[in-house]
């Protein structure tokens, strides 16, 4: 049933409504520098004036690859290839030169020419030129690839004045609805600006690097976006569009971008001359609070971290944490899962402490945790494997905390690591991955390269060999 208010009252709720909003415009709130449009000409404003401050700050980056290879030397590996595992899938494949080519975008961040793009813009790529916004190409070298973020700095050889690099902006800052635009040359049509707003943050699940922790947005990002900037409305870099979510190959609306906190951490890495991101040792493998966990510990709601385990005279385990402990906040910021925790903890850098926010039981406290990097406890003694055997393509070392976290894995065993496979070799056939720990060898135990070395000389018949992986025990035998 519909009431029917008299004339008077009606003109009075009008008149009352007007008169409310024109009280809202003109209370004293808070300055965020964030509102709601509040009028058509509002609502008609431009982006155009924070493009042209943010574009030219936005280049384009093409990699290529040129391997030679040899045919009698290929001929030769494919031989041994055959003996072991026999034919190829898809036969032996042509021979001569390979070429690969990469096309993304990146972003200017110093006067000097130091560009910052993604790791795998550059992934195995030996030759890069980078073209700004006016058309002008330079040669780039690789200053610093850091995989573990997806982040990569090059820098242009002949730098010319005048270029504009992008101020940062502050990623925690953002919040979702905030309006921002990402810049880079999708498909290699050219530069291209699309708009969106942040959908999410904090996005953890996506997969495309070891530090997850994403902001999302619905600007459109396609493949060449790749190592693009995403701004903000003060024309500010907030994030480096890195990855779609896509079935299709083209943008759905689900885009996420490495935070510039993250960035900023490899940058400075570059700009101190180092080729690698050095990051802090907690000596704690920590895991995910499930709902029942949560409820156990009188938690509202899953949130932090849970400590699984601690090694030894590690900066967790001198700084008091213990097993069972919940970690719920680094240096005041919250964490809610494994990977932002991991994120939060490696910004902070390998000087000085970082307070811990746990809940041990019911009783909450701080703790101040040493930063500093992981140890080297004993030599690597780098072992590259060229004799005919399962192991022939791959590198080992000693395990370590340090190599631990140079190989992005945690240890559960001492032994012999894995540091690297080269692709198509025999090793790779034989199914070695980066991290893997080799245990034994036809039932010797490896405990130093220099066993696996001795092993592999004597040129055994058979070879029955024991890796960890991840904490998973596997055998594998192969016929000489």
């Amino acid at each position: 049933m519909t009431t029917r208010l008299p004339l008077a009252v009606l003109f009075a709720v009008i008149l009352g409504g007007t008169a409310s909003a024109q009280m809202a415009r003109t209370e004293p709130q808070e300055n965020t520098g964030k509102q709601v449009p509040l009028s058509r000409g509002e609502v008609q404003l431009s982006f155009a004036p924070v493009v042209k401050r943010a574009a030219p700050s936005v280049v384009n980056v093409y990699a290529s690859h040129v391997d030679k290879r040899s045919n009698a030397r290929a001929s030769a590996m494919e031989e041994f290839m055959r003996r072991f595992f026999g034919e190829p899938e898809g036969g032996r494949g042509p021979r001569g030169d390979r070429a690969q080519k990469s096309l993304g975008s990146g972003v200017l961040v110093d006067g000097s020419g130091l560009v910052i793009t993604n790791a795998h813009v550059i992934d195995n790529m030996n030759e890069v030129r980078v073209a700004l916004a006016d058309r002008r190409e330079f040669e780039a070298s690789i200053v610093l690839r850091d995989s573990r973020t997806d982040l990569a700095v090059i820098r242009i050889k002949e730098p010319p004045t005048g270029l504009n690099p992008m101020p940062f902006g502050d990623a925690d800052k953002l919040e979702v609805g905030d309006f921002v635009m990402a810049i880079g040359n999708p498909f290699g049509v050219g530069q291209t600006v699309t708009q969106g707003i942040v959908s999410a943050l904090a996005r953890t699940q996506v997969g495309s690097a070891d530090y997850q922790y994403f902001i999302q947005t619905d600007a459109a990002i396609n493949p060449g976006n790749s190592g693009g900037a995403l701004v903000n409305l003060q024309g500010q870099l907030v994030g480096i569009n890195t990855a779609i979510y896509s079935q299709s190959g083209g943008s759905h609306g689900i885009g996420f971008a490495i935070p510039v906190s993250m960035v900023k951490a490899v940058v400075m890495a570059a700009k101190d001359g180092l080729t690698v991101v050095r990051r802090p040792w907690l000596g704690a493998r920590v895991q995910t609070v499930s709902p029942d966990i949560a409820d156990s510990m009188g938690l509202d709601h899953p949130t932090g971290v849970l400590v699984a385990s601690l090694q030894p005279k590690s900066p967790a385990e001198e700084a008091g944490l213990k097993r069972g402990d919940l970690i719920l906040s680094v240096d005041g910021q919250a964490v809610d899962d494994p990977e932002a925790f991991g994120y939060r903890f490696a910004l902070k850098g390998i000087t000085g402490h970082t307070k811990f926010g746990i809940q041990r039981g019911t009783s909450r406290q701080t703790l101040n945790v040493k930063l500093g990097s992981a140890p080297e406890t004993r030599p690597r003694d780098s072992l590259k494997v060229k004799t005919r055997s399962p192991f022939l393509g791959a590198s080992f070392v000693n395990t370590s905390p340090a190599v631990a976290e140079d190989l992005q894995v945690d240890f559960t065993v001492d032994g012999v690591a894995v540091e690297s496979v080269d692709e198509g070799s025999f090793a790779a056939r034989a199914g070695l991955q980066k991290g893997d720990v080799v245990v034994a060898v036809n039932g010797m135990p490896m405990a130093t390269t220099k066993d696996l070395d001795r092993v592999i000389r004597t040129m055994p018949g058979s070879w029955e060999i024991v890796i960890n992986r991840n904490g998973e025990v596997m055998t594998s035998i192969f016929s000489g």
